[in-house]
């Protein structure tokens, strides 16, 4: 188990992403996923209001509802869950107005009294960030919200949305979503990183493992003969470099007999200030592998290894 930044919410290394539920996952299956990942020790589930406005015939916050009626369902009381706000076709952006009426939905369909950890889901610079910040203080405040978190913010930002708080006395967040994997590191390990040590924040990377790429099921740039939604940006990542990190993983996982995707998640929890890494499961059976990916402990040189090879390498000219 660990700590979530300075909070007290103590969670299984890995945080069960809800994106496909309503999508890709129906109501039946996706209990049936929650089952598995909360019978296996898994309390920490991520979820957002927009979940899964996309698809024709929804409207957003279907995640959310399922999420809620399996919570009720089970009386599951020990799960944490987060969600965000900002991208809900109903409410848009991060006015004050809007966060706390998006709250109160998200509430609604979850059907509990405080929501646990509440991101900003992407930074709204037509708001001024004063009013946004003061807006989730007021949330904490007000038990709406136990604690605050941002995702998809730049380092700039986010400390600046700390100065802010802690110039109004306001809860500071203790967590950042970030897009973070063996393929997709730069940024994060230059930018986030950093400001996440100074302030004890926790990173809980989304696309964990690469849109599937890090599952090891797609070993060519094509894309045709598989039937995911994500199998067209997975693919892409099937570069010279992307397939020498798979052979990695696999064999760096055949030795603690787990799968090339819980050696990815394994990585990720590794690395420094990363709380739980997200990743999801359409299928019941893809969860022991997400579950393996919290509990397996790779060796330092085998971190090492997976970071070498994983290294990015500007292209020359």
């Amino acid at each position: 188990m660990t700590l979530i930044g300075t909070s007290s919410l103590d969670v299984l290394p890995l945080s069960l992403g809800g994106n496909v539920f309503g999508w890709t996952a129906d109501r039946e299956t996706s209990f049936a996923i929650l089952d598995a990942f909360h019978a296996g020790g898994g309390n920490f589930v991520d979820t957002a209001d927009s979940y899964s406005a996309w698809i024709d015939g929804n409207s957003g916050g279907e995640s959310e509802t399922i999420i809620g009626e399996w919570l009720s369902s089970r009386g599951a009381r020990d799960v944490v869950v987060a969600t965000k706000v900002s991208q809900h076709p109903e409410f848009p952006g991060l006015s004050a107005k809007n966060i706390r009426a998006a709250a109160e939905a998200s509430l609604r369909r979850l059907g509990v009294d405080t929501i646990d950890l509440y991101y900003a889901h992407f930074d709204d610079e037509t708001v001024e960030l004063e009013e946004t910040v003061a807006a989730f203080g007021d949330l904490v405040t007000d038990g709406l919200v136990r604690y605050t978190a941002v995702s998809n913010y730049s380092a700039e930002r986010i400390r600046e949305w700390i100065g802010l708080a802690e110039a109004r006395g306001q809860a500071l967040p203790v967590a950042v979503q970030p897009h973070y994997n063996l393929v997709h590191r730069n940024d994060v390990e230059e930018h986030i990183v950093p400001v996440a040590r100074e302030f004890d924040l926790s990173l809980v990377p989304y696309f964990s493992l690469a849109k599937g790429f890090l599952t090891g099921k797609y070993r060519s740039t094509d894309a045709a003969g598989h039937r995911s939604p994500r199998a067209g940006a997975a693919s892409a990542y099937a570069t010279d470099q992307g397939l020498e990190i798979i052979d990695a993983l696999e064999g760096i996982g055949r030795a603690h007999g787990v799968s090339i995707a819980a050696t990815a998640l394994a990585w990720l929890k590794a690395q420094p200030t990363v709380a739980a890494p997200i990743a999801s499961a359409s299928r019941v059976e893809q969860v022991a592998d997400l579950l393996d990916g919290a509990r397996v402990d790779l060796s330092d040189a085998e971190v090492a290894e997976l970071s070498r090879v994983s290294e990015w390498i500007p292209a020359t000219v």
